[in-house]
């Protein structure tokens, strides 16, 4: 890259300091909020599984690293850097987070008409809209590719704005990404597996196919030999998250499907057989 620090939107530099610190700050105050509703939680009702926790916490580890610190710092003048960036707080910053049930969390620890009021939210039409796979789809991949495509790569090193909304936009996508595909957290508007399934099939040849053609067209002020090894992080390493999330996705669709087995041969129906 030419340039190796942000710049506000008027051209004068800006330390890198600043947008890391604000970048990290809502992952920070997500990490505290949620322990406080831990404890909080567990005082009135069974303790939290601590593998939820252990989650949310490296959740917002590898986010924050992603994001402020020698990673971040890397990441604007070498493309490698920058894609584990992506990988991390993309993929399985949002992935280890989903896992943590934040929204379960967080029905347990409210007041119960405050609890009625985010489950009114939870079923809205906008909640629907964000949390559809195929929208999600169209936000996570279709953003990506938006973002290595076109000059907006260059730009976001440019501006401390455009730096800040790539980076939310690209934790929020894939945090609605994950959750529109395996169900953690309360969803009210279910979404068949098979639908998902097949969904989740093209968004990932999305991902693949971009990682491909960043390989052959590096983004603006991006070496050739840069944009091949991005290239082949974000193909492989996105693989081994996407493995991880099918595993996920498999399980949950076997276990939903013996589940109605169970309750299709349960020992009223025998009777009624009989």
């Amino acid at each position: 890259m030419n340039n190796n620090h942000i710049h506000h939107i008027d051209g004068t530099p800006a330390p890198d300091l600043i947008p890391q610190l604000l970048a990290a700050l809502p992952f920070v105050l997500s990490l505290f909020i949620y322990i406080l509703a831990v404890f909080v939680s567990s005082r009135n009702h069974r303790p939290w599984p601590v593998y939820r926790t252990v989650c949310w916490i490296f959740g917002v580890f590898f986010a924050v690293a992603a994001v402020i610190g020698t990673l971040a710092d890397r990441a604007h003048s070498d493309f490698s850097a920058h894609m584990f960036s992506h990988l991390f707080l993309g993929m399985l910053a949002p992935l280890l987070m989903t896992l943590a049930s934040p929204m379960t969390l967080l029905l347990r620890t409210l007041s119960v008409p405050l609890a009625r009021r985010l489950l009114r939210v939870l079923k809205s039409w906008i909640s629907r809209m964000f949390t559809h796979p195929i929208m999600a789809s169209f936000l996570n991949i279709g953003g990506l590719w938006l973002l290595y495509t076109t000059s907006l790569y260059s730009l976001m090193h440019e501006s401390i704005l455009i730096h800040l909304i790539v980076h939310f936009h690209v934790f929020l996508a894939g945090y609605l990404f994950t959750v529109s595909m395996i169900y953690f957290d309360p969803i009210p508007h279910r979404i068949p597996f098979l639908y998902r399934a097949l969904v989740f099939v093209f968004a990932l040849a999305g991902h693949g196919i971009l990682s491909k053609y960043i390989y052959a067209h590096p983004p603006a002020g991006v070496s050739a030999s840069q944009a091949e090894n991005g290239g082949m992080i974000m193909y492989y390493g996105g693989d081994a998250i996407d493995i991880i999330l099918i595993f996920i996705f498999c399980w949950q669709w076997s276990k939903a499907s013996r589940q109605r087995e169970d309750v299709s041969v349960s020992p009223e129906t025998e009777s009624t057989r009989g």
